[in-house]
């Protein structure tokens, strides 16, 4: 059964500089977040384009994971709209369907501020498998942090 979690994040940093930082992920999230990350490489395509493939490798402190292949789905830089699809790692044997999209928009028209809206579907292989409520957490963390980030540098 097809379910879906949505998470709404307010950031003081502006959509654009949000959104590039986003669409630089392949190389700056492990810079930025290696207690998090290990590596993430770009398999096929550009990195940034639909049907660009990416190995996200985890540290071994992120749990239930250790590495997950991510196929872009969608990528648009007008809306600042990106959707990918997990096609391999351990979510795979959780979920077996797994799609985030990310939007993020301007807070206001003064451009101070954005907000981010990440939508997760996917449809769980069995029963036991529990609420994906960590991987939200985690989201919201990353968005956070990466505000941080770009409010210091």
């Amino acid at each position: 059964m097809a379910s879906k979690v949505e998470l709404v994040v307010e950031v003081k940093s502006p959509a654009e500089k949000l959104w590039t930082a986003m669409r630089e992920s392949t190389e700056l999230f492990p810079k930025i977040f290696p207690e998090q990350y290990k590596s993430i490489e770009t398999m096929e395509g550009d990195g940034k384009s639909a049907g660009t493939v990416r190995l996200i490798k985890y540290t071994e402190g992120v749990p239930m994971v250790t590495f997950a292949k991510e196929k872009v789905e969608v990528a648009d830089d007008e809306k600042k709209v990106v959707s990918y699809s997990v096609v391999d790692g351990e979510l795979v044997s959780f979920y077996k369907n797994f799609r985030v999209t990310v939007q993020v928009t301007d807070k206001g028209a003064d451009g101070a501020g954005a907000v981010v809206n990440w939508t997760m579907d996917f449809d769980k292989a069995s029963d036991e498998v529990p609420e994906p409520d960590v991987i939200k957490e985690t989201a919201a963390k990353t968005f956070h942090d990466l505000d941080d980030y770009l409010l210091k540098n």
